[in-house]
């Protein structure tokens, strides 16, 4: 069967994906894409399809560099369909779905952080540092020696400084979670995620370097 650009197809049953060994029977979307000489398809899946793809399958799609929002077919493994929904109702589906799996790119440092931000608006960046400064409470033992990591344009600290971290002070909504530390004699505030913890147990210092890299990606 020829198809045309925006047909709707559905995928037939028993089409297993080699790559990930998901079960695609039934999947429906749009063909976006034809090449006739590989007797092959590119299909954008339908809103219904992407609601209910296993958010497992986007994970691993994420985590090894695949798209999960469209698949190349051969065209023997397609049939006709009736649309199910429009194009705006796609891109509202792909926007969520992408939400769900935000960090998993980053592997397992990103199934981390969304465990930690999993009850969190994607949307609004302060409810994220408010739950990570909430977590770091619970979850840090202060006080604790650090080093400065980042470079720094300005301020008295430089990177390599040693300091002593004295507790959380505040959330700022451009640097995040603000420490009060002591440098020598004297006391500053600083973010957080320029800082490297040393000398503490394993998991504390994966937890500092957690929240660095999630601000990096954030």
């Amino acid at each position: 069967m020829q198809w045309e650009i925006g047909a709707s197809v559905r995928v037939k049953d028993g089409f297993i994906d080699e790559e990930t060994g998901q079960d695609m029977s039934g999947w429906q979307g749009r063909v976006k894409e034809i090449f006739p000489n590989e007797e092959t398809v590119m299909v954008a899946f339908d809103s219904v399809t992407l609601q209910a793809m296993p958010v497992s399958y986007i994970r691993q799609c994420e985590e090894e560099g695949y798209g999960w929002d469209e698949y190349g077919y051969e065209m023997v493994w397609l049939e006709a369909a009736e649309p199910r929904d429009t194009l705006s109702k796609v891109k509202a589906a792909v926007n969520a779905r992408a939400g769900d799996v935000r960090y998993a790119h980053l592997g397992e440092e990103g199934r981390a952080i969304e465990a930690i931000l999993n009850e969190v608006d994607p949307d609004d960046e302060m409810d994220e540092f408010d739950a990570w400064e909430a977590y770091l409470a619970g979850h840090l033992t202060f006080p604790f020696e650090a080093v400065v990591d980042e470079f720094q344009e300005r301020g008295p600290l430089q990177s390599g400084d040693r300091v002593r971290v004295l507790g959380i002070e505040m959330v700022d909504d451009s640097y995040g979670v603000i420490v009060k530390l002591r440098h020598g004699r004297k006391v500053y505030h600083f973010p957080l995620c320029d800082l490297k913890m040393i000398g503490r147990a394993s998991a504390q210092k994966d937890l500092v370097q957690l929240y660095a890299v999630w601000f990096a990606n954030r």
